[in-house]
C-alpha cells in the first residue's frame, strides 16, 4: 500500500497532482522510488535537478570529477563558489537547497563495472549522463543484467541524442544493440570539440522526463526509438530500433 503524503508534500507537488495522468497515486509512487544518475555534469545537472524537484524520494548521483570553471557555461547544478569541489556533492547541495525532503546520495568515484553491478540492483531507473563509451557500455551491461530501464543521452557540439533502453521489453534493444562495443567510434570530448550550452539542457531535460514517466507509469517511453537533435536548425530526427538477436549483451535473453 502506498503511504499517504503529508500536507507539505501535497502543496509542494500540487501541480503534478492536478494532472490526471499523475494524481496522488503517481506522485506517491515517485516519492517512494530510487533513481541512479551516472554523471553530474552537463546532462546530469538538469536530470538531477528535475528528478529532485519533482520528488524522486531517493537519488544517487555518481561522478568522480570536480567542478571546473569551464563547466559553469552549461553545468547548471554548480556555481563559482564550488570550483574544485566534487560534482556529485555540489549537485546534492543544489538539490537540497530546493527540496530538502529528497534523500540525495553523492558518490565521488568512477562508475566502474563492479560498483555498477551493486548499485543498479537497488535502482528503479538508471539515467546515463556520462561522456564516454566505456562507461555507457558498463552501465548498459548492468541494466540488462538486472532488468532495469536505462535512459541514455549524449551531447557534443550542436548535436544531441536520447533514448530509453529497456530490456524488460522483448523487442526493445539495449545500448549495445545500437552501438556495439566492438565497433569503432570516434570519441570526442567537450574539452576538445566544445558544446552548445543549452543543448545539454534540452537533452538532459528529455532524459529527466523519460525517467519520471517510467517511475510513475505515465505514457509510453522512448524504448525502441532514438531521437537525434541538430540544434543548429532545432530539427529532431527519430529512427526506430529493434533488438539485435546477435547482441553480445542482450541477444541471448
Amino acid at each position: 500500500m502506498l503511504a499517504a503524503m503529508n500536507d507539505d508534500q501535497l502543496l509542494r507537488y500540487s501541480r503534478h497532482i492536478l494532472l490526471d495522468e499523475i494524481g496522488i497515486e503517481g506522485q506517491t509512487r515517485l516519492l517512494q522510488s530510487h533513481a541512479l544518475v551516472i554523471g553530474a555534469g552537463g546532462l546530469g545537472s538538469p536530470v538531477a535537478l528535475y528528478l529532485g524537484t519533482a520528488g524522486v524520494g531517493r537519488l544517487t548521483l555518481v561522478d568522480h570529477d570536480t567542478v571546473d570553471v569551464t563547466n559553469l557555461q552549461r553545468q547548471i547544478a554548480h556555481n563559482l563558489s564550488r570550483v574544485g569541489s566534487p560534482k556529485a556533492e555540489s549537485a546534492r547541495s543544489t538539490i537540497n537547497a530546493i527540496n530538502p525532503d529528497v534523500q540525495v546520495i553523492a558518490v565521488t568515484q568512477r562508475a566502474d563495472a563492479p560498483w555498477l553491478d551493486a548499485a543498479v540492483q537497488g535502482a528503479d531507473v538508471v539515467i546515463d549522463c556520462s561522456d564516454n563509451f566505456d562507461t555507457r557500455h558498463a552501465v548498459n551491461a548492468a541494466c540488462v543484467a538486472h532488468h532495469k530501464p536505462l535512459v541514455s543521452g549524449a551531447a557534443i557540439g550542436f548535436d544531441g541524442q536520447v533514448s530509453v533502453y529497456d530490456s524488460r521489453q522483448a523487442e526493445a534493444p539495449c545500448y549495445a544493440c545500437i552501438f556495439p562495443a566492438e565497433s569503432t567510434f570516434e570519441e570526442v570530448r567537450c574539452s576538445t570539440m566544445g558544446v552548445f550550452a543549452p543543448l545539454v539542457g534540452i537533452i538532459g531535460t528529455v532524459q529527466a522526463a523519460e525517467a519520471l514517466k517510467l517511475l510513475m507509469g505515465v505514457g509510453s517511453s522512448l524504448a525502441g526509438r532514438l531521437q537525434m537533435l541538430d540544434a543548429r536548425t532545432m530539427e529532431w530526427t527519430e529512427i526506430r530500433m529493434a533488438r539485435q538477436p546477435g547482441c553480445a549483451v542482450c541477444g541471448a535473453r
